[in-house]
């Protein structure tokens, strides 16, 4: 800051109008000319002002110039003799005018040296210092030929998109640092699910070619900003926003960043071994003070801190996650997020695409940053599982692999009655409970290294059964992944803790839901917590009763299942939430938050069966259908008391690895293998693993023979196992 009480007088007569001596003349009237000098020193001093011979009209366009590039910090004459001593090069990728790129170039004083139209796969670079690449699509195939000749010739250019609704701009590509136009297109590839699934019904590949929408005014504010980035670059000045592309909506004009991140594992720019380095070796697994007690369970961050980390992989351009916000049709008061597509669903066709919010991944919490986490951490755990052809993999026949592969059927647990009738069978079920082809063990696939907690070495499991999406032999089905025991944390232990929770969740389920049988209740009231009493007023007040029932099964870690039923009209609407953790308030708390976010799939729904915010027939099927007089297994076991939080006894453990290792103990106890595999994405970086138990149950319609039919007898459910025949017919739809 200058302490100069004089320069209130003399600042107002620095307008551009006056020189030197005009400025002296009209001050001389307050001050003498050697406070006037003293005032212009100090402010030159603090590079707040400089002095140049030059025309002393305002508008005058080497004045101005020079004043633009001194407000950027630059020195202005030194900045205009860099722009006319420079060379641009201007390179057109489709339907481009080259000639008005060339015009909007040359007005700010650059050179351009050639117009080249691109083809095909090859691009040549002369010495130029800047090459402005103008494309009608960032995802142009003739793009890729540009970045691999830009890269090997070291030289810097700029990405632009000046056409259309839409006007893109940037990033200025810098071989040897940062991204490139790989990691890019590797992102806009995720948000084009709509046209992707156009293309692949024509057989095409490419982006979509669509016509050109644009008018006079807004292809030359798309032009001149092309220019304006290119003069400030070649000119020196460097910002964080070169590093993004640059969006311009043309209606609202509307602007947005959106940050371009290199990927570590990119196959041209980086280093793809980083993809499998991770799954090559044993967990690294450490200590981890748990830091955060509150909300879904102990883990080693805050939501807060977890969100402020992984935000900048929100973006419809750039980012993994298209979009994150409030489920639109919660009601106030309950706190539900929705993000993204869910990758878990497959592959998006036209039937995914019509879900819109209800095909995203969701979050759910007592808090708003609980959920708005929960969303996207499911988000990032979702697109981490996605196959890539980055995975470690090994091609060979279960056969051939010996011990170390792990026979798929011991994780899907189809019933062979099941693979025996599999026509029929899929075509009665919805996509969750499709039976797959029997496995050959004698054909060669690809297998994925797991790593057993239990057994300490790597198995292999089918790449198809761990990843979304992986690609198979044609007419082969033999396995299919699913988000079972897949889990996000703020730490790999956080993550391998939550994922088998799940699975100790689903398989909890599965021994309540498809033997029928009634579980004691929980009392509500006797947790005592407000937001539970401000949840049951909410529900109440739309005409729902809810209510919850203990489903802890063998291994002792407390799960709920969660309902509600509309109490207003025929159709009841039976929703149902899950949870389960050591701590009884964390799995009720799961449960009901859980709750929370399947409300809004039949909160607007009619008398006349009308108004569901879900597409499956078997969910539809069930909220018109079911009613607890029909299936009494919802309802608490009218013979048991209801528990309270005194009926459970917890002791809380300090570190997450510890809890690791009770799990492992309690997996070894029941004679199981604890399996985990590593799905952490370098260009991410949120911990992501699935972890699976060979014979834990799925709550899906699973029927082989083992803990389905024998538990319920060992915990004195039932007296003896139920028939296959008579497992529950209707399919659970969570």
């Amino acid at each position: 800051m200058i302490d100069c009480p004089q320069l209130e007088l003399v600042a107002p007569l620095m307008d551009g109008r006056r020189g030197l001596n005009e400025i002296i003349r009209d001050a001389s009237r307050e001050l003498a000319p050697e406070q006037i000098g003293y005032v212009l020193a100090q402010l030159a001093n603090a590079a707040l002002v400089d002095f140049r011979r030059t025309a002393r009209t305002l508008e005058n366009p080497a004045r101005t110039g020079l004043a633009f590039w001194e407000l950027a910090g630059l020195d202005g004459a030194r900045t205009a003799a860099r722009l006319a001593d420079g060379s641009v090069r201007i390179l057109t990728v489709g339907a481009v005018d080259g000639s008005a790129v060339r015009a909007a170039l040359q007005a700010t004083g650059l050179s351009v040296d050639t117009i080249s139209a691109v083809a095909g796969s090859s691009c040549e670079i002369p010495r130029t210092d800047l090459s402005v690449v103008v494309c009608d699509d960032y995802l142009a195939s003739e793009l890729a030929a540009v970045d691999t000749a830009h890269r090997a010739a070291g030289r810097p250019w700029l990405l632009a998109k000046p056409h259309g609704a839409d006007i893109w701009l940037g990033p200025v590509f810098q071989p040897g640092e940062g991204p490139c136009w790989n990691c890019l297109a590797h992102r806009l590839r995720g948000h084009r699910e709509v046209e992707n699934h156009v293309q692949r019904t024509l057989g095409r590949s490419g982006p979509l070619l669509i016509p050109q929408a644009s008018i006079p005014p807004s292809q030359g504010v798309g032009l001149h900003m092309v220019a304006l980035e290119a003069a400030k670059w070649m000119a020196g000045h460097r910002y964080h926003g070169q590093q993004s592309v640059l969006t311009l909506d043309n209606f609202t004009m509307t602007a947005r960043h959106h940050a371009v991140q290199r990927r570590p594992q990119c196959t041209h720019c980086g280093d793809p071994a980083r993809s499998t380095e991770r799954i090559g070796r044993p967990l690294p697994l450490r200590s981890r003070t748990k830091a955060y007690a509150n909300g879904s369970g102990d883990r080693s961050a805050s939501p807060e801190n977890v969100l402020a980390r992984y935000r900048s992989q929100v973006s419809p351009v750039t980012g993994v996650v298209s979009q994150l916000g409030p489920d639109p049709a919660a009601p106030p008061g309950l706190q539900v997020y929705r993000a993204g597509h869910n990758m878990a669903l497959g592959t998006p066709g036209l039937r995914s695409l019509r879900q819109g919010f209800r095909g995203m991944s969701a979050g759910k919490g007592v808090t708003s940053v609980e959920a708005e986490v929960g969303a996207l951490c499911e988000a990032l755990e979702r697109f981490s599982g996605v196959f890539t052809g980055e995975e470690l993999r090994v091609r060979d026949s279960l056969r051939n692999l010996g011990d170390r592969a792990i026979h798929p059927n011991r994780c899907q647990l189809f019933d062979e009655r099941q693979y025996a009738d599999r026509d029929g069978w899929n075509a009665t079920h919805g996509d969750f409970h499709q039976v797959n082809q029997v496995f050959d063990a004698d054909a060669e696939v690809d297998w994925t290294p797991v790593w057993s907690l239990t057994e300490r070495r790597q198995r292999l499991l089918p790449t198809s059964l761990l990843y979304y999406n992986t690609p198979e032999a044609s007419g082969r089905g033999f396995c299919s992944a699913d988000s079972n025991g897949c889990a996000a944390g703020s730490s790999l232990e956080d993550a391998i803790v939550q994922g088998f929770l799940e699975l100790v969740e689903r398989d909890a389920t599965a021994l309540w839901w498809y033997n029928r049988t009634c579980q004691p209740g929980l009392s509500l009231s006797a947790f005592e917590e407000p937001w539970i009493a401000e949840r049951r007023a909410l529900y109440a007040g739309r005409n729902r009763e809810v209510w919850a029932l203990d489903l802890t099964a063998d291994f002792g870690i407390p799960t709920v299942a969660a309902l509600s039923r509309r109490t207003d009209k025929e159709d009841e609407d039976i929703v149902i939430g899950l949870g389960a953790h050591f701590d009884i308030r964390v799995a009720l708390r799961r449960a009901l938050t859980e709750l929370d976010q399947m409300l809004p799939y039949v909160m607007n729904a009619r008398p006349d069966g009308q108004g569901y915010d879900c597409t499956g027939d078997d969910i539809l099927d069930w909220c018109r259908t079911a009613t607890v007089a029909d299936q009494p297994y919802l309802l608490p076991d009218p013979g048991a008391p209801l528990r309270t939080p005194g009926d459970y006894t917890y002791s809380a453990r300090p570190d997450l690895l510890d809890d690791v290792r009770a799990i492992q103990r309690m997996v070894e106890a029941k004679g199981m293998e604890l399996l985990v595999l590593d799905q952490t994405r370098p260009d991410i970086g949120l911990p992501v693993v699935k972890v699976i138990v060979p014979g834990l149950r799925h709550f899906w319609a699973r029927f082989a023979p083992g803990r389905l039919y024998d538990v319920p007898v060992l915990l004195g459910r039932r007296t003896t196992p139920l028939g296959y025949e008579k497992l529950n017919p209707v399919p659970l739809f969570l």
